[in-house]
C-alpha cells in the first residue's frame, strides 16, 4: 500500500487518512497527539507515495525543526527579478534627477 500526503492536513484528518490505510501514525514533537486536532501535518516520513506493508507506522511532525525555519513563502512568485546584475533604479519622468535631453 502507499502512504497518502497527510502534510497540509489538520491532525484529526491526517489519523483519519491513515486509519482509513490501514496505516498507523506517530508525532515524535506532539507527546498528546492522540488529543492534537487543528493543528497542521509540516513533514511526514515515509513520503507521499512509499510503498509500505499494512500497519505501517508513518511519523508526522507539526513543527518544523531546529534550523528548519517555517517562516517565508517557498514557491516562486512572478514576475521573476530581472537577470544580469545590478540596475540602477530609474527616476520618475520629470522628476528632480532626470538627466535625459537636457
Amino acid at each position: 500500500m502507499r502512504v497518502p500526503r497527510l502534510v497540509g492536513l489538520m491532525a484529526v484528518d491526517a489519523r483519519e487518512a491513515a486509519r482509513a490505510r490501514g496505516l498507523v501514525l506517530d508525532a515524535p514533537d506532539r507527546p498528546d497527539f492522540h488529543r492534537t486536532v487543528v493543528d497542521y501535518v509540516v513533514r511526514q516520513y515515509p513520503q507521499p507515495g512509499a510503498e509500505v506493508p499494512r500497519d505501517s507506522m508513518v511519523y508526522v511532525w507539526f513543527d518544523f525543526g531546529e534550523g528548519e525555519g517555517g517562516g517565508g513563502v517557498r514557491e516562486p512568485r512572478l514576475p521573476r527579478p530581472p537577470t544580469g546584475g545590478l540596475h540602477r533604479e530609474l527616476g520618475e519622468p520629470g522628476g528632480t534627477f532626470e538627466t535625459i535631453g537636457r
